[in-house]
């Protein structure tokens, strides 16, 4: 019998009906609950004609709702669109008039927001989801149901539908359980946008498949998150280093209470290693995990024992799953040489939504080419170098932003780095350094520059260094780097 997402919630409830599946603002819901809410659910959206391959979408913070909504649409088979709350209204409606869903939920505080979108999609408040309805349909999805449309930032052009069926969700939760050693004795926090496959499939809905019980945060807030690690002895928790970032600095980190935690796992961005070892210092290993919302995103890991070990190292590949390193012509290039990262298996998108060409383009011969650029060591091992868009041909050389920032990030005075090019009539591109300072700290462009002598090659060398208060960031902590490139030359 094919069986949808939402019977791991009807499992749990049955062998552990009053087990905590999730805790939100100071309540706590059962698996027995939880389980009942998404059948209250699915009846709610069949009464409102949604049907296998409808899409359903959610306006709104983290919530226990969002979560139910996705498990009632796998039980109907139908797509659920979980809409970035950052973005604007005119970058909604294009959103909603790419895939426009049967209804669209909206959390009270997005409501004038949501009128501003000036679409003509179905609107209900999120209390909808709670009104009378009669029994559940019977399950109608599968593994083969496209379930999760995440629609990615855009920074190279339009947003792309990444469209996940069902069947990427449950192999991604088995190679998370592999990756954190993920037991139904956990307690996970969840403090990142659940609007991004990060937040929701890192430890979210992987947790849900081991019966582990969810704490979830509205939304990130360090003095709130290292409060719950040390209130409800949370194991494990999902962190990008611009959370990590905040939450060192808080003078309590020094020492707060960590001793149930397992594990922190780290991703969105490469992982420099001296953010590893400072994490280490509390006795808690910093993990990072590779992939994208195409992977859904867990495609390579370490996991704890190897974390310091292999600082600075993105991980092996996922339990279920393949790793190759490719050049332009898409042969396989041997250990130590750097090439584009293809990624194969279980819980790879089937593709993006309405966008053929550009699904034939990215998803050939069963490999998802992800446009990073990165290497194999001799063990296997994946070390990533940067985004293909990011490289700088600087007088015909290539160079890898990360390099050159992961250097400047060992310095104690600087906060944060962001490399890029810009245009130079003589060497085609020049490198230019985006620094920001901590606070208290002085740093000249001559010191910043002598910091990469005899590190790397001198054509890696930034030609200037510019001083920004902060580096523009998406929801996961990215930097966004066509927005520092626009400062870098505004400011000349």
């Amino acid at each position: 019998m094919a069986q949808d997402l939402s019977q791991w919630l009807e499992r749990h409830a049955r062998f552990a009906p009053r087990a905590p599946a999730l805790r939100f603002n100071g309540q706590e819901i059962s698996y027995a609950a939880l389980a009942e809410r998404i059948r209250h659910a699915a009846a709610v959206l069949a009464e409102r004609g949604v049907a296998p391959g409808d899409a359903v979408a959610w306006l709104g913070l983290n919530s226990p709702d969002l979560l139910v909504l996705l498990f009632a649409c796998a039980r109907l088979g139908a797509l659920f669109v979980p809409l970035n709350w950052r973005l604007a209204p005119p970058e909604h409606a294009r959103v909603l008039s790419d895939c426009p869903p049967r209804l669209l939920f909206v959390e009270p505080a997005f409501a004038a927001h949501a009128a501003a979108i000036g679409t003509t999609v179905t609107m209900l408040e999120a209390a909808a989801l709670a009104g009378a309805a009669g029994a559940p349909p019977p399950p109608a999805g599968d593994e083969d149901s496209p379930l999760l449309l995440c629609y990615t930032s855009g920074s190279t052009g339009a947003p792309k539908g990444v469209v996940l069926p069902q069947r990427a969700l449950q192999w991604n939760a088995v190679n998370s359980a592999h990756m954190h050693d993920l037991t139904s004795t956990d307690r996970v926090l969840t403090t990142l946008p659940l609007f991004h496959v990060g937040g929701l499939n890192i430890q979210t809905t992987p947790a849900l498949h081991a019966g582990a019980c969810v704490s979830l945060h509205a939304r990130f807030d360090p003095e709130a998150a290292l409060d719950a690690l040390e209130r409800e002895r949370i194991t494990l928790t999902v962190l990008v280093p611009a959370q990590l970032e905040a939450m060192l600095a808080l003078p309590r980190w020094r020492h707060a209470d960590l001793s149930s935690l397992r594990m922190i796992a780290t991703g969105s961005t490469i992982v420099p290693a001296a953010l590893v070892h400072r994490v280490a210092e509390r006795g808690v290993p910093l993990v990072p995990v590779y992939g994208s919302t195409e992977t859904c995103p867990v495609a390579a890991y370490l996991r704890a024992g190897d974390a310091v070990a292999r600082a600075g190292a993105a991980g092996w590949p996922a339990l279920h799953g393949e790793l190759c390193i490719a050049d332009d012509a898409g042969v396989e290039l041997p250990p130590g040489q750097d090439g584009e990262i293809l990624v194969r298996g279980p819980s790879v998108a089937s593709g993006y939504w309405n966008a053929p060409e550009e699904t034939a383009r990215t998803f050939r011969d069963g490999w998802y080419h992800s446009g990073d650029i990165g290497h194999l060591d001799d063990d296997g091992c994946l070390h990533v170098i940067g985004r293909r868009k990011d490289l700088i041909i600087s007088g015909g050389e290539n160079v890898y932003p990360a390099e050159v920032e992961n250097v400047l990030l060992e310095c104690p005075a600087i906060a944060e780095a962001c490399v890029v090019g810009r245009p130079d009539p003589r060497w085609g591109e020049a490198v230019v350094a985006a620094v920001v300072l901590k606070t208290g700290c002085r740093l000249t462009e001559t010191e910043t520059l002598a910091l990469l002598n005899g590190r790397i090659a001198r054509y890696k060398h930034p030609r200037e260094v510019r001083f920004l208060d902060s580096l523009p960031r998406s929801a996961l902590g990215k930097v966004l780097k066509e927005a520092v490139r626009a400062a870098v030359l505004e400011s000349r």
